[in-house]
């Protein structure tokens, strides 16, 4: 497999999705070792450019590259020279300057990392940790390698054979809930599932939903409880998020309480999933608004295993990207 960039689930096709969650586990079994560093990248150096703020992406990416052994710049875009009026070009070809051998990219701006990887300011391989409300490709892809490895499996035994290679998702139900529109998970989520053979339903009001999001691959229903009745074999809250609804003016529903009412992970809800099935959340939770804290808490929620997978998918990313064996870059 030879990777240029990561900027999008529509980039890959099947078989470099499949590559890459193979690869993933492969770091996974390295790191329930003692010395969880892996020689790699020694002598690479990533830089994590975040014009927008993160604690877990930036961190896991971050735990990614220096598991591999690569040296890591974090930049912010607070009290930096953009924060001076410095453009996305002009960090862009310092940059490449600096000697730096991948970037990771966080913006509000949907299209920036895009714009970073193909606008010829620099000849650096990018991995778009999540830009405006567009995409969030290695959150997709940390979620797909939750869902296979709980998939038809009874993950409560703790002597369950690892995930075979070349596993998808054919067949598997998932649910996702909440604010669609602002989701950039929502998106990339629909975008791989479906590639993988999953059936995804996304769950919102109509205020909540992207124009075009019918033509989409996916089902669309306003009834939460209806959707549970389906049976899914998952269910993602995603997070509902406020600060950009106030920066748009606010009144995508009527109050916090009405939507949880009508859009929440309650308890009665919670219930009356599947036992098989299991609940996930792309972090931060608001507890007591998309999700409650015995949802949250549960045996069946994998938030925690989420956020582990994730180091392992970022890891097998800056792998296929920088390692010579990996990618076919010198």
């Amino acid at each position: 497999m030879s990777l240029t960039h990561l900027i999008s689930i529509r980039d890959l096709d099947y078989r470099e999705a499949i590559t890459l969650l193979d690869t993933a586990e492969q770091m996974a079994a390295t790191q329930s070792r003692r010395v969880k560093k892996l020689p790699t990248l020694h002598g690479r150096t990533v830089v994590n450019l975040f014009f927008e703020d993160s604690t877990r992406t930036r961190l896991s990416f971050e735990a990614a590259a220096k598991r591999l052994s690569a040296d890591v710049i974090n930049f912010s875009a607070k009290g930096s020279s953009v924060s001076k009026g410095e453009s996305l070009k002009d960090t862009a070809l310092t940059l490449q300057a600096m000697g730096a051998d991948a970037v990771v990219v966080r913006h509000s701006s949907s299209g920036a990392a895009h714009r970073l990887a193909h606008a010829g300011w620099m000849n650096l391989p990018v991995l778009n940790a999540g830009d405006g409300t567009h995409q969030h490709p290695t959150q997709a892809l940390l979620d797909a390698m939750t869902l296979r490895r709980h998939f038809r499996r009874d993950a409560s035994d703790p002597n369950t054979d690892p995930v075979a290679p070349g596993t998808d998702l054919k067949g598997a139900r998932v649910v996702i809930v909440g604010d669609v529109l602002h989701s950039r998970v929502a998106r990339s989520n629909v975008d791989l599932l479906t590639l993988l053979g999953a059936h995804v339903t996304l769950v919102a009001p109509p205020t909540l939903l992207p124009v075009g999001v019918d033509q989409w691959a996916c089902d669309i229903d306003y009834d939460l409880d209806h959707a549970i009745s389906t049976e899914p074999d998952a269910i993602m809250m995603l997070r509902v998020q406020r600060e950009r609804m106030s920066a748009a003016g606010g009144g995508f529903f009527p109050s916090p309480s009405e939507y949880h009412a009508a859009y929440g992970l309650d308890r009665q809800r919670f219930d009356r999933l599947p036992e098989h099935a299991v609940v996930m959340h792309p972090g931060p939770m608001n507890r007591g608004l998309e999700i409650c804290a015995e949802a949250a808490d549960s045996a069946r929620s994998v938030v925690v295993e989420q956020v582990s997978n994730g180091v392992c998918v970022r890891m097998a990313a800056l792998y296929l990207l920088l390692a010579p064996e990996g990618t076919s870059r010198d």
